[in-house]
């Protein structure tokens, strides 16, 4: 009898590991970006984009894009989560200048967790 709980407990003990670590990677996660993490750009972009591994919910997935150097002055910026739900896309309101910038990100998935990240890039 004692063997027989002894299997039952591993097997709800495996169980519960097996559905935590499937909720784990049900976040989502940026496989890239354009323009991609610490590039050096000749010309500014006119568009970035930040692509996810799973769908976000656009009400709670965007982005800020700030000049560190500026103290972390915003950029403005307006972005749009696209129809397939896994990439946000931002179009500064001006023509970005000279310099460093962060892109400063949160996502949600379906799962309703948030996640965070930043990418940096420079310009000239």
């Amino acid at each position: 009898m004692f063997s027989r709980n002894r299997t039952s407990v591993f097997a709800a003990v495996s169980v519960a590991s097996m559905l935590v670590a499937t909720q784990a990677w049900a976040h989502a996660h940026l496989v890239s970006s354009n323009p991609a993490a610490n590039a050096a750009l000749t010309a500014a972009p006119k568009t970035i984009t930040l692509t996810f591994n799973e769908k976000l919910v656009p009400a709670f997935s965007k982005f800020e894009l700030t000049m560190p150097e500026h103290g972390g002055m915003k950029v403005p910026v307006k972005t749009t989560v696209s129809k397939d739900g896994k990439s946000i896309t931002g179009t500064p309101e001006s023509a970005l200048t000279k310099g460093a910038y962060k892109i400063v990100w949160s996502a949600a998935s379906a799962d309703g967790h948030k996640m965070n990240g930043e990418v940096a890039f420079k310009v000239g």
